[in-house]
């Protein structure tokens, strides 16, 4: 099982193609990035913070964050943002880790949906996320900047960062039945395309890719979720089915 730097768990995967547009690279390291950073602002003073994302089907990033919080009191009062993600570097030297600064607006959002995907790939907050002063944020992404290792940097507009929106809510609607197949039907394919021991289950899915996790592996630590690519992005059910069968067939991820 590979680790794509700090807080970007991956199933297998190798590390971004010389192919990779900026915008698939991006999109990679967001949807897998379980640690990020988070720059907000407060009368003008930069601020940075550990925070660990998740995002939703359409990109936005989401945020479970506590009103006790330095901050979240930023946000209140200054919506803009920015979330940083880093992959692993090549070799000892990091500034060849790949990494995506995602800029955008900031905003509470009540949605059950999100919350739940939140959790999935997070699911130790479950400890604490009812608690009164948690809250889930979106940042809805405006642009970026990608860097892929050394003069390997890409502005990313709004359009790079926009899943097809048809394809997101094909997606959506179809995924408690694609999540309840594989699971119920398929559970040898999940683990094979996990590459590892466990009673693996998907635990969410979208047009990039999909989220595995394993309670039975080593419990001591809690469960593992680990996030696995498709080879592009996909428009409906029958491209994940093919995706999913693509990965069963090769053994693991990749």
């Amino acid at each position: 099982m590979n680790e794509q730097g700090s807080g970007v768990p991956s199933a297998g995967q190798p590390g971004d193609a010389p192919a990779d547009t900026p915008a698939w690279a991006s999109r990679k390291l967001l949807r897998a990035a379980r640690v990020g950073t988070l720059a907000s602002s407060l009368a003008g003073q930069p601020f940075a913070s550990l925070v660990t994302p998740a995002c939703a089907p359409d990109l936005g990033v989401l945020l479970l964050l506590s009103s006790l919080s330095e901050h979240t009191r930023h946000l209140r009062a200054e919506p803009r943002c920015s979330v940083l993600v880093v992959g692993a570097a090549v070799g000892a030297n990091p500034q060849t880790a790949p990494r995506a600064t995602i800029t955008g607006l900031a905003e509470v959002i009540d949605d059950a949906e999100l919350k739940a995907r939140y959790l999935a790939v997070h699911p130790y907050a479950s400890l604490y996320a009812e608690f009164g002063d948690f809250a889930l944020w979106r940042v809805r992404p405006m642009g970026g900047l990608f860097v892929g290792g050394f003069a390997r940097a890409a502005r990313l507009r709004l359009a790079d960062l926009t899943p097809e929106p048809g394809a997101v809510t094909a997606i959506a609607a179809a995924a408690e039945g694609i999540m309840a197949h594989c699971n119920d039907d398929h559970s040898d394919a999940m683990a094979r395309i996990a590459g590892g021991c466990g009673a693996w289950r998907m635990v969410a899915v979208d047009v990039d890719g999909c989220d595995l996790a394993d309670g039975g592996c080593d419990l001591a630590n809690g469960e593992r979720v680990v996030r696995v690519h498709w080879s592009a992005p996909v428009g409906d059910a029958d491209g994940v089915r093919r995706e999913l069968v693509r990965l069963a067939r090769a053994g693991r991820a990749g």
